[in-house]
């Protein structure tokens, strides 16, 4: 399996279109062009002031010749985008203050107006109104605010209250998986889930291995624990986690709590879980905490020589990504395809 091949060849298939918000930062201006070059995308906007924009181009030697530049302060959609951002946080002040009367709402047509210039909440917008599909940030923002953007403007899959990450890691034993590949969750966003969040974590998964991987899901919930041979809290949330699955009756195989061994070696899984649905099928591993999750994927791909692509976003309505502020040009593009292949 070549994940990156595959992705770029879907993003060159569907023909979406991208919004990059960071429309100054060097190293997306150069992803921009390529992304259009290469055809992994019909449309690419880069989100910024003009002249900033054009003048942040030519220093890096950049044509933005078919690239599309937005000026939020000076976009003819400025009025409507506004409103739709008002009504979105209205919407969710209304709910608050029916659960608190003490609430004191906050959000005016001027504010949201202003608050919508900013570069990350427009192109939230933009994939929330249907004017992109997919939108890519963070070589220049903070994680927390891609997700405080995404979240307050596009919103969770319906049934999912838990926006999340994934990596693809690809191995170079094809045993494991789907021809060598798994999907690892979460390990870049969570720190601490819930027993609700993991299972949403879960389903999340479930649909990135669907869309990564091109394979029916087997997601086995890990811990250090395989069916009550520990007692301890941390046990206990796993185990409820895999309890509100049963109980949501999804369209994937999945079992736990299992330890690594009995998710993955099937003459484990025959002693320590006999009769798992996932016996000898995991692709999709849900870790109990980011440093079980960050941990676990960094061993793998350090010890075992194994690539890992991501983190990934998953759990959104709509697809976005975050960059690492230390990415590159090449990881833009990369991201960029990947999100765009995930676009409907």
């Amino acid at each position: 399996m070549d994940f990156v091949n595959d992705m770029r060849q879907k993003a060159k298939s569907l023909q979406k279109r991208l919004v990059l918000p960071e429309g100054t930062e060097p190293r997306t201006i150069k992803a921009a062009r390529i992304i259009l070059d290469e055809k992994l995308a019909s449309q690419v906007t880069l989100v910024g002031k003009t002249s900033d924009v054009q003048a942040a181009a030519a220093k890096e030697g950049v044509d933005l010749g078919g690239i599309t530049v937005i000026d939020p302060a000076a976009s003819p959609n400025a009025d409507k985008y506004a409103k739709a951002y008002f009504d979105i946080l209205h919407k969710k002040e209304e709910a608050k203050a029916k659960k608190d009367p003490t609430f004191n709402k906050f959000t005016t047509e001027d504010k949201a107006k202003k608050d919508i210039t900013h570069f990350l909440r427009w192109g939230a917008m933009m994939v929330n109104l249907g004017d992109a599909d997919a939108m890519v940030a963070g070589a220049e923002s903070a994680t927390a605010d891609v997700l405080k953007a995404g979240l307050a403007i596009i919103g969770t899959v319906p049934g999912s209250k838990t926006a999340s990450s994934c990596f693809v890691v690809q191995t170079t034993d094809k045993k494991w998986g789907v021809e060598g590949a798994l999907i690892f969750s979460d390990c870049a966003v969570i720190p601490d889930p819930s027993a609700e969040q993991m299972a949403d974590i879960a389903q999340s998964a479930a649909n990135s291995c669907r869309e990564f991987l091109g394979a029916e899901p087997a997601v086995a919930l890990m811990s250090f624990s395989t069916k009550g041979s520990a007692a301890h809290d941390h046990v206990t949330k796993v185990q409820e986690a895999t309890k509100i699955l049963e109980g949501r009756k999804p369209d994937f195989a999945f079992d736990g709590e299992l330890q690594a061994d009995a998710a993955l070696v099937p003459s484990v899984t025959d002693k320590k879980a006999p009769g798992s649905p996932i016996k000898g099928k995991v692709n999709t591993l849900v870790f109990p905490n980011l440093s079980a999750g960050n941990i676990g994927y960094k061993l793998v791909q350090r010890l075992g020589n194994a690539e890992a692509f991501g983190p990934f976003l998953q759990g959104f309505a709509k697809p976005i990504s975050d960059l690492s502020r230390g990415a590159s040009v090449d990881d833009i593009v990369v991201t960029s395809a990947v999100t765009l292949a995930r676009a409907k």
